[in-house]
């Protein structure tokens, strides 16, 4: 969406359906659209203007070359633009078709069920905020390294706050704590979308993550006194940071010095990058036998299949918000996330929705609310320690009140 218009791709084997969504699209003032019957020839006009296609909208069911092969092989060619998936067919068919995309790592903003709708269409396109952030390059644009070092030696890495909740008991059952960089001279924020990425390439992350870890470790004593019972601190780990063989025994130190055990820390792992190395995957036991909760972040976006979550040393999947945004109107993240409450449930693992900005999506959610932890917008921004411990104070009284 360099223009600031949105170019769209529709593939399907039946000219009758190339022609609705072609209606639809114009309806919905979007006038930059290409259609093919074949995927073939889609995926060659893809391969060669892949940036400047926003999303794709592809049948399942076509001969020669079907959706499902289809979706594969813009996974491997890293195709960065949303997915729809148009289908007619059985539930069961669409779910592992969605488990495939997601394995494939592309970016699938949910199905639309023939026969096609204009609300459906515009509640997928809706979705592409997930995946194009709408804020000017310049603003997110990496900070430089010169920068990154000025932030580390002046000790600004600065942790913010953010609660999951226990809708059923309305208790806050772990913290997650949030990199920023504040600049002490300007009181600048920075977000961790500018600073992570140069942090791992310039291998500086593990600096990053010990001063997080020292600062909220010792503000955590006092939220632990103000919440009055059992509470967690969440940190995020990046897979690089698990190929090192000293990474448990660097953590537990951190932990020891301030007077917590592994016990109170859940150990954020994101899956937009693979854990299948063997170093990696021993260091996540390692952790695991050490007493940290493992909890793998942004599940929906990237490599963990199905089938790895029943052997990963998992205590808590944290489904990614493009299953959460609309679920209480988009029945495929509807389908996608009622089979994880299952996984979930048998094999002991925590879930949580991350990302709920809408009341209609919590309210959606409530039918799950023995089973699955709340974090979002919608509940509360993170925030630096002073904000949020002002917050969590306003939550306890507003839980006594109606009890």
């Amino acid at each position: 969406m360099k223009d600031g218009k949105i170019h769209v791709m529709v593939v399907d084997d039946s000219p009758a359906i190339l022609m609705v969504m072609r209606a639809i699209l114009t309806e919905l003032n979007i006038h930059d659209v290409a259609t093919y019957s074949c995927a073939l020839e889609a995926l060659d006009a893809i391969k060669q203007d892949k940036q400047n296609i926003d999303v794709i909208f592809t049948d399942l069911n076509m001969p020669d070359m079907d959706g499902m092969e289809l979706i594969r092989q813009l996974g491997d060619i890293r195709y960065p633009g949303g997915i729809v998936i148009i289908s007619e067919m059985d539930k069961k068919v669409i779910q592992l078709a969605a488990n495939l995309a997601r394995h494939h790592s592309t970016r699938l903003l949910g199905n639309i069920v023939k026969p096609i709708q204009l609300n459906d269409v515009a509640k997928m396109l809706t979705k592409l905020h997930l995946v194009f952030d709408p804020i000017d390059e310049a603003i997110n644009s990496p900070i430089t390294e010169s920068l990154l070092l000025e932030a580390i030696s002046n000790r600004e890495i600065t942790p913010f706050y953010q609660p999951k909740i226990n809708r059923a008991t309305k208790r806050i059952t772990s913290i997650e704590v949030l990199a920023r960089i504040v600049s002490s001279d300007s009181n600048q924020c920075i977000l961790p979308s500018r600073f992570i990425g140069p942090a791992e390439d310039l291998d500086l992350i593990n600096l990053i993550t010990f001063q997080l870890f020292e600062k909220a470790t010792l503000d955590f004593q006092e939220f632990r006194q103000t919440l009055h019972g059992d509470v967690k601190l969440a940190f995020n780990l990046s897979p690089i940071q698990l190929d090192d063989y000293g990474c448990p025994e660097k953590l537990a130190l951190i932990l020891e010095l301030n007077h917590l055990k592994p016990e109170n820390v859940i150990l954020e792992i994101t899956e937009q990058h693979p854990l299948n190395r063997p170093l990696q995957l021993e260091t996540l036991n390692r952790l695991r036998m050490r007493g940290f909760d493992i909890s793998l972040d942004d599940y929906g976006t990237g490599f963990t299949n199905v089938n790895q979550l029943k052997t990963l040393p998992l205590n808590e999947i944290k489904l990614d918000r493009s299953l959460i945004s609309h679920i209480d109107t988009d029945t495929f993240s509807q389908v996608i996330v009622d089979s994880l409450v299952d996984i979930a449930q048998n094999e002991g693992i925590t879930l949580v929705a991350e990302g709920i900005e809408r009341i209609e999506e919590l309210n959606y959610l409530e039918r799950y609310k023995n089973t699955v932890l709340m974090q979002g917008y919608l509940i509360t921004r993170p925030k630096p320690k002073r904000e949020f411990l002002r917050w969590t104070l306003s939550w306890l009284r507003m839980i006594n009140s109606n009890q």
